[in-house]
């Protein structure tokens, strides 16, 4: 027999009980919190005739191996006995009770003997003590918001990105690419990315060209003004001197792409945002051409996530229901913060309608490019049995979950899975509310069920 409490599984083997005759009962526990076998702690076990009279209990000290005691009882009268067995260990100190224990006159009243199930997978005690990362839950009856799975990836949010490309043909400074900042390195916008020397004869004899004209716009601006206080011009000649100097400005921002350019004639260039260089193309003494990349920089703090939902599935999109996801390779749940968007067109290559969403990653666990499997929400509510979303496997293509039948007896089941969110899957076929579904190293369980041979036990029966 098998029993589960919030702290303890009792998985309990013992021979038919006859009166006058001891009975060697193997009392294997568990300690759920994290599923270790009892290591130490004494177990009493007394037996209650329900019909009246005196006890009988038994005391053992420490279990025989980890996890399972061996107590060896005679009970003196025939009829249904309850057993109470409290455990003072400590890993844990509970009662546990196991009502109408049947004990017979003699062996001509015992029953026919029935067939032990031989339909299920054998993984025992010792198997599941030993397997790194074993454990099991309960199904529980519930429900979760309903939704539309669907494929997705994660982008750069809107204003998120930038490159920084060589704003003119030149070398590369290599004292400034040396101390640039490597892939993975966070810069402050402003910051000095890298400095570059124009290449005379392509395009740095127009920014020599520029740079002279601002100068001289610069000088005759001042002297008009100076002019000016003194009424020797009229204002109109100002007003043409401040035309000029604004067109020379901006000729050579043009040419250094907002860089600054120094007197010796070299453009330094800076970090248009804050955030994380995911690219740099740079080298000492590199010649560059005008538009070559040299950085990609990234603020991942805020991501968004592009899903795809099927056009058949378009109209029950909700734009104020969100959407959960997990990335590729990992069981994370994470949670989008607002709808950007939903797509008013099908796309006629993947039939599909794109719903953009912002998503926070202050700590930059999610990354860009990564795809995702999102769960889009529609703002209905599903019933079901909920098990944990760890639990929940793919064989064949098929949706799958291991049931723990009985303490050493497992079951596989397939299911009609639902929706899925904050790290709970609902279950509409295959699992009912109160069975113990497999939900840590449920492959050792898939294992067993795939060997032909048949399991040696590691204690007597």
């Amino acid at each position: 027999m098998t029993l589960w409490t919030a702290e303890t599984e009792l998985f309990m083997e013992y021979p038919t009980l006859l009166v006058g005759e001891p009975a060697k009962l193997l009392v294997h526990l568990t300690a759920l919190d994290d599923f270790e076998p009892l290591r130490a702690g004494t177990l009493t076990l007394r037996f209650d005739p329900e019909e009246g009279g005196d006890p009988v209990e038994v005391l053992l000290e420490a279990p025989r191996s980890p996890g399972i005691y061996g107590p060896v009882v005679t009970l003196p009268s025939a009829g249904r006995w309850n057993l109470q067995l409290t455990i003072e260990s400590p890993q844990v100190q509970e009662v546990l009770l196991v009502p109408g224990l049947l004990a017979y006159a003699g062996r001509a009243e015992l029953p026919a003997a029935e067939p032990e199930p031989d339909d299920g997978i054998s993984f025992l005690k010792e198997q599941q003590w030993q397997t790194p990362g074993f454990r099991t839950a309960f199904a529980e009856a519930g429900s979760l918001p309903s939704g539309i799975e669907a494929p997705g990836e994660i982008a750069s949010a809107a204003g998120r990105y930038a490159e920084v490309s060589a704003p003119v043909a030149g070398l590369v400074d290599p004292d400034g690419a040396s101390v640039a900042p490597a892939p993975g390195e966070r810069v402050e916008k402003g910051q000095v990315l890298a400095v570059l020397t124009p290449a005379l004869g392509e395009s740095g004899s127009a920014v020599a060209a520029a740079r002279a004209e601002l100068r001289e716009a610069e000088h005759d601006y001042a002297r008009a003004r100076r002019l000016l206080e003194v009424e020797a011009v009229p204002e109109r000649r100002v007003e043409e001197a401040r035309i000029r100097l604004d067109a020379a400005r901006e000729t050579v921002a043009g040419f250094t792409g907002g860089g600054v350019v120094a007197e010796d004639g070299r453009i330094t260039l800076y970090a248009p945002i804050t955030g994380v260089v995911a690219r740099r193309d740079l080298s000492p003494g590199r010649h560059v051409t005008a538009g070559d990349r040299l950085f990609s920089i990234v603020d991942s703090s805020v991501v968004w996530l592009r899903a795809h939902v099927p056009a058949a599935e378009a109209p029950r999109i909700r734009a104020d229901a969100g959407a959960s996801f997990t990335l590729e390779g990992g069981g994370t749940h994470h949670e989008t913060s607002r709808t950007v968007a939903v797509g008013s067109m099908i796309d006629p290559a993947t039939r599909s309608v794109p719903v953009l969403y912002e998503v926070e990653n202050p700590d930059g666990a999610i990354k860009i490019g990564a795809h995702a499997r999102v769960v889009v929400r529609t703002g209905d509510v599903a019933e079901g049995t909920l098990i944990p979303d760890s639990s929940l496997l793919e064989e064949d293509g098929r949706p799958i979950a291991y049931v723990q039948v009985e303490g050493e007896r497992f079951e596989r089941r397939e299911l009609v899975p639902g929706p899925r969110s904050a790290g709970q899957a609902l279950i509409f076929r295959g699992v009912s509310a109160g069975e113990r579904v497999v939900t840590g190293a449920a492959y050792q369980v898939r294992l067993a069920s795939l060997s032909t041979a048949v399991p040696a036990h590691g204690h007597e029966h």
